[in-house]
């Protein structure tokens, strides 16, 4: 039995239920009851897919070059030297 209740419980433990709410009541009771567990457990797997989904992100892929394309290099001008012009690189 679960929670280490023997059955002698349950049934002591049913009739004080029954007495304070009723036979009437007891459907409405454990439907309600029904559908709570059931919205628990759609959160608590809705919440676990997200966390599962978070933690499986793929990394991106490295980008290939094709060797018909050379590489640009970035062009590093000395801070002392000021840019020329294109009609002085010309000259």
């Amino acid at each position: 039995m679960p929670f280490n209740l023997h059955p002698g419980y349950l049934l002591i433990l049913l009739a004080i239920v029954l007495i304070i709410f009723g036979p009437g009541k007891l459907p409405e009771l454990g439907g309600a009851l029904g559908r709570g567990i059931r919205e628990f457990r759609k959160v608590s797997s809705d919440i676990t897919d997200e966390v599962k989904s978070a933690v499986n992100v793929p990394e991106p892929t490295p980008t290939v070059h094709s060797a018909s394309e050379p590489e640009k290099t970035p062009t590093v001008h000395s801070a002392s030297e000021p840019e020329k012009t294109e009609a002085e690189k010309k000259s």
